[in-house]
């Protein structure tokens, strides 16, 4: 069974390709489920790295609805990943009804190209599960992340099980979320080819600090987060 770590950082990517993993997924921010990383962060790694680094295309928190000018940027993100040499880009667009953009992604598919493409976990906000992943059959995606819809991919195993038959040879069911070595053999021997997680490891490495850069309004995934015109023009205003 193939195991993909999703890296947060170079020292998560090196330590899942000493350790024996198969891919990596690399991104930035695990709190918010993920963004695009940095160049830099992806030029270091995929140097560095034997195994195949698949690169997260995300902008931004919150939805997987987006605007023209972050779609604009996650088609940029794809083709700049392309030519740092990165294996695979993992991504995906929704419409505002959390139903698959079929348009956006197939568009992201061929940036892609020749480059697998995996249709991540905005998978598991879509209302009807199968059909989407007929749609996502249909766009010629390579695979799709899930948890099966539920907060951990064990709890969601029974309709993983249901796409997996759904999918056939056509298309991955790449079980995501909530994995560890006391579940992972769950999906083993379910048949599945391969596993996705983090294995994080929280370490404490400063004491409280006087003040916190943390907010906890922006980690509300029914938000977006943006600099406001209004409030900007009052600043500009009052220091005029």
């Amino acid at each position: 069974m193939l195991l993909e770590i999703c890296a947060n950082s170079y020292r998560s990517a090196i330590q899942a390709e000493n350790s024996g993993a198969n891919r990596i997924e690399l991104c930035s921010e695990l709190a918010v489920g993920g963004i695009t990383p940095s160049f830099g962060l992806i030029k270091k790694t995929t140097e560095s790295l034997k195994i195949p680094v698949f690169v997260l295309i995300r902008p931004r928190s919150g939805n997987f609805t987006y605007s023209h000018d972050e779609f604009d940027i996650m088609k940029s993100d794809v083709l700049q990943c392309k030519s740092m040499g990165c294996s695979g880009i993992v991504s995906g667009v929704l419409n505002e009804d959390n139903t698959v953009d079929i348009e956006r992604t197939k568009i992201l598919i061929e940036l892609a190209k020749p480059l697998p493409f995996t249709f991540h976990r905005a998978f598991d906000w879509v209302e009807n599960p199968v059909e989407a992943l007929g749609q996502l059959m249909d766009l010629g995606v390579d695979r799709v992340l899930t948890s099966g819809q539920e907060t951990a991919a064990n709890k969601g195993l029974g309709l993983l099980k249901e796409l997996k038959e759904k999918a056939g040879n056509k298309i991955g069911i790449l079980p995501g979320g909530g994995i560890n070595a006391e579940n992972a053999l769950l999906f083993k021997d379910a048949g599945f080819n391969e596993i996705h997680c983090s294995a994080t490891t929280i370490k404490q490495v400063i004491e409280t600090p006087k003040i916190s850069m943390h907010s906890a309004s922006f980690f509300d995934e029914r938000t977006i987060s943006f600099s406001d015109e209004t409030r900007i023009a009052n600043i500009i205003k009052a220091i005029s």
